[in-house]
């Protein structure tokens, strides 16, 4: 027999060819909407994980409202889904993954409190062997029947949002599984009895779905079946049911058949006395028809060797689970010959792209590793913990030392088998033995082992507490320099600056990620005078950046707070540079005549590559950032900081004890009624700021007597998603594209001011346009990739199929484009006076364009501040100890803010803040 490679491609009886034997495995994210729909965050999630790994297999989408077996499951169950769900399935293809979703009913395993109190359904009315489970409804002959056709319109609208095939979820006890146990399947009709009749359902699933598919989707549409081999429950399905059935499915035609276990190589849990791996037994009973088909394998597979062995086995697909999750690029690690440990550091959410409620999923949870036990002393004692794998709870005593794990024990011990209590001790042994958690695991019990890591974990970080308790210090009474509330570009920056001139420094953010609306930047960092500038030829002054930026104010802009930035802004690239944050990529956006706003070279968004590369130097400098954590109040004694208050997640309230104080905590325009309060005008508009985006700090500033300048500057961000409220990037506006109306044609200077361009697009009739833009300007912008892999793009192989898809006339659009081709070799827009960013001709396909409309964006106005960032009262006089930079301040931007010019903003004046602030408590 020839031996299996992972990284081979493999053909599926149905002809479709997976670039390899790799699939990442279906895993609960509980990360949907409540009612099922797609969040953001999921479609980044999978779209992270795909691209090398042959197939990902999505999480089960449920096919009615009473089906859903977990909270936070994603639907199938009505056709409003489809749109969300073709995010998914795009996000996947489009890096080269083929996509695959799941599709069941939860049944009896139904939760009443996830249905709205209703009780669940079933086969019949007997409740799962769990306890305090529901008792299910019986369904009737003709409910079985309409349930039948509920998955048959869940694959219709899988093979709408374009998956390449369906994963028929008959395994982990769930609705089809019961139709087939003899323990919750005792019906007296055709769909219960005798063996033959309970395969019925599972059967009529697979005929509905080979029909749909007939109906709806290709030939290439792939079907595949999971299955739970065995079930402990008596009587129950044995392995030679699950042979039976599986040789039924297989005659009806199957693209493979999926195991679903802990571990790739065990062996019956009925019948223990047989070590034989179940996979052996599945190989050596099956038919010629079944072996015909791929048999799927998975559990506990994290490594090079774990695949081998795997495949050596009788698999011919390994799905990888848990290690898809802690390593995105898994499939390029393993290629590259990498050997992995199974753990997360508690810091790297964001960066891998885990949506909160998987990272506290126990699935995940039991992997993080706590990254702030370092250097840390315990309180001598026991410390009871109760963690979860996937299948047991475990109970665990951890004896700590002054400074050594001392012991473990498993308190339910009696609870479990000889495999578990053997694995036990072993991790045991190498945690004790290194004096550290975070060992390896056991090959085969990974899911287990990082369980009991886990406890050790919880153990270690309460009895620091304790120890900093018994030695009379409150753990929760911290003392610093200087705090920063905020961390967003402004927070970080002013961290970063202020740790470096020798303070002790902490960053306290209310949100449970870091970045704030910086993560949103899309455009750059306007700066003039700059050497990426000169690099390239660009000649270019900052007078005239500090000119146009007025103008674009309105004059009401600062002058002192603006000769500052304008002059500081080369600076600020330099510092970044240094820091290995290099812009040396420079477009240009509304309001300016040169190219001067700095990206990255790559043409990716600003903010995210910001972001990164600043929480890189937090990190490195070890600077602690305390999330989840809400800045109330500046405490102050004669006039002088002293403190803050905070109050933390679980609702209680501490004193952090500093001299100075910079609130860096962004503007208000996640805040509706604060929006509506200055702007009553913009009532009904959707916001491109993140929740977060309060104006929390404004209030505790004014609680000091702080002033407040051009409060009713809030500004309209021309192109915004309308339906997501995402921005999108005033750079390719820069990088060549046009507007067009509903009519298709142009109706402004495209890169006029943003407030002139937004009441541009507000006055046509449709109240929306399009932003429209060929191949160059996607080739030279990497942010369009983010705009298709979210389905905002409309997208043609030419002007007029776009003009098509778009419901315009197609020769008034192709009149149009040819007539600002003309402009653009001329170098003059005859319409509109256009004269930045007209760079190329829009005639290289494909065409593109999104459907815009303005949307909140920025709030110009804020608290007072002088040049070194102090903040002022209202009478204008220095507040002592208390600084603030960004969006929570007003009068640098005026009436109207330049685009590229907030991420200049709160680099500039983030620095100035850690230097000054930094500065006076040197006086202190």
């Amino acid at each position: 027999m020839t031996k299996k490679n992972a990284f081979e491609p493999l053909t599926l009886p149905n002809g479709v060819e997976l670039k390899n034997r790799m699939i990442m495995a279906p895993m609960t994210t509980c990360s949907g909407f409540y009612e099922g729909s797609v969040t953001s965050d999921l479609i980044e999630y999978y779209n992270a994980r795909s691209g090398e790994i042959g197939t990902i297999i999505v999480e089960c989408g449920f096919v009615d409202q009473k089906g859903l077996a977990f909270p936070g499951a994603i639907g199938l169950d009505s056709d409003d889904k489809i749109e969300g769900l073709a995010k998914i399935a795009q996000a996947i293809k489009e890096k080269g993954s083929k996509a695959i979703i799941q599709v069941y009913h939860g049944g009896r395993m139904v939760e009443p409190k996830l249905i709205g109190g209703l009780s669940p359904v079933g086969p019949s009315a007997i409740a799962a062997p769990r306890p305090e489970a529901a008792t299910p409804i019986e369904l009737t002959a003709n409910e079985v029947d309409h349930m039948i056709e509920k998955f048959g319109e869940a694959v219709r609208r899988a093979i709408q949002a374009d998956f390449d095939g369906i994963e028929i979820h008959g395994a982990n006890t769930y609705l089809i599984q019961q139709f087939y146990s003899p323990n919750s399947n005792q019906r007296n009709d055709k769909w219960g009895g005798s063996r033959d009749n309970r395969t019925r359902f599972p059967l009529a699933v697979l005929d509905i779905t080979h029909n749909i598919v007939k109906q709806f989707g290709k030939s290439d549409f792939i079907i595949g079946y999971r299955f739970s081999p065995e079930e402990l429950e008596i009587p129950g399905i044995r392995f030679d049911d699950t042979m039976y059935l599986l040789e039924k499915l297989a005659e009806k035609g199957l693209d493979y058949v999926h195991f679903s276990m802990g571990t790739i190589l065990r062996s019956s849990i009925v019948n223990i006395e047989d070590p034989t791996p179940l996979i052996k037994k599945y190989v050596a009973m099956r038919s010629d028809t079944l072996a015909k088909i791929p048999v799927v394998g998975v559990g506990n597979v994290i490594n090079q060797t774990d695949l081998e062995t795997a495949l050596e086995n009788g698999y011919d697909l390994v799905a990888v689970g848990r290690a898809c999750i802690a390593y995105p690029d898994w499939t390029s690690r393993i290629k590259n010959g990498e050997k992995l440990e199974l753990f997360i550091n508690s810091d790297k959410r964001e960066e891998l792209k885990i949506p909160v409620p998987l990272w506290h999923f126990p699935l995940v949870e039991s992997l993080i590793r706590d990254v702030n036990l370092n250097n840390k002393k315990f309180k001598p004692g026991n410390y009871q913990e109760k963690v979860n794998d996937e299948s047991y709870e475990f109970t665990i005593n951890v004896e700590l030392a002054k400074d050594y794990i001392k012991d473990m024990q498993l308190v339910n011990a009696n609870n479990f088998d000889d495999n578990v209590l053997s694995n036990f001790n072993e991790i045991k042994d190498r945690i004790i033995s290194s004096n550290s958690p975070h060992v390896d695991t056991i090959s085969g019990a990974t899911t287990q082992c990082e369980a009991f890591k886990k406890a050790v974990t919880k153990a270690m970080v309460k009895s620091n507490k304790d120890a900093i308790l018994a030695e009379g210090g409150d753990p929760d009474d911290k003392s610093f320099d200087i705090v920063i509330v905020g961390s967003g570009g402004a927070g970080l920056a002013a961290a970063i600056r202020a740790h470096d001139l020798g303070t002790n420094v902490v960053i306290i953010e209310k949100m449970s990620v870091t970045g704030g609306n910086t993560n949103k930047a899309s455009a750059g960092m306007n700066a003039a005078e700059t050497k990426f500038q000169k690099l390239k030829g660009i000649i270019d002054s900052k007078d005239l950046f500090y000119k146009e930026t007025m103008i674009g104010g309105k004059n009401k802009n600062n002058p002192d707070l603006l000769r500052y930035f304008v002059d500081n802004a080369p600076d600020a690239i330099d510092w970044l540079d240094k820091n290995g944050i290099t812009l040396s990529g420079i477009t240009t956006t509304g309001g300016m005549s040169i190219d001067r706003t700095h990206r990255p070279e790559s043409g990716a968004a600003v903010g995210g590559f910001l972001i990164s590369g600043l929480v890189k130097n937090i990190n490195n400098r070890g600077i602690e950032v305390m999330l989840d954590t809400n800045v109330t109040k500046i405490l102050t004694e004669n006039h002088k900081v002293t403190g803050v208050e905070v109050t933390q997640e679980d609702g209680s309230i501490h004193t952090i004890k500093t001299k100075a104080v910079i609130i860096a905590t962004g503007g208000f325009g996640a805040n509706r009624e604060m929006v509506e309060k200055y702007r009553p005008d913009l009532k009904g508009f959707v916001t491109t700021n993140h929740k977060g985006a309060t104006g929390s700090g404004i209030t505790i500033l004014e609680k000091l007597g702080a002033g407040t300048v051009d409060m009713k500057e809030i500004q309209i961000h021309p192109t915004v998603e309308q339906t997501t409220a995402y921005l999108i990037s005033e750079s390719i506006r820069g990088g060549g594209a046009i507007l067009i109306s509903q009519d298709g044609k142009r109706f402004v200077n495209e890169l006029d001011t943003r407030d002139k361009v937004s009441n541009s697009i507000n006055n046509l009739p449709e109240h929306y346009a399009y932003i429209l833009f060929d191949q160059q300007v996607r080739d030279e912008n990497k942010s369009v990739e983010e705009y298709v892999s979210r389905n905002f793009v409309t997208q043609a192989n030419t002007i007029d199929e776009l003009a098509k898809q778009l419901s315009i006339d197609a020769n008034t659009l192709t009149e149009t484009i040819k007539r600002y081709d003309n402009f653009i070799l001329n170098k003059h827009d005859e319409d509109f006076g256009r004269t930045t960013g007209m760079r190329h001709p829009i005639n290289k396909g494909p065409f593109y364009a999104i459907k815009i409309a303005p949307g909140i964006h920025h709030t110009m106005g804020g608290v007072t501040i002088n040049p070194e960032t102090q903040v002022l009262d209202t009478q204008h006089h220095v507040i002592e100890g208390v600084f603030a930079a960004g969006e929570v301040v007003g009068g640098v931007h005026g009436a109207n803010r330049i685009g590229g010019n907030a991420v200049a903003d709160i680099i500039i004046f983030g620095l100035q803040a850690g230097k000054k602030a930094t500065d006076y408590i040197h006086q202190y």
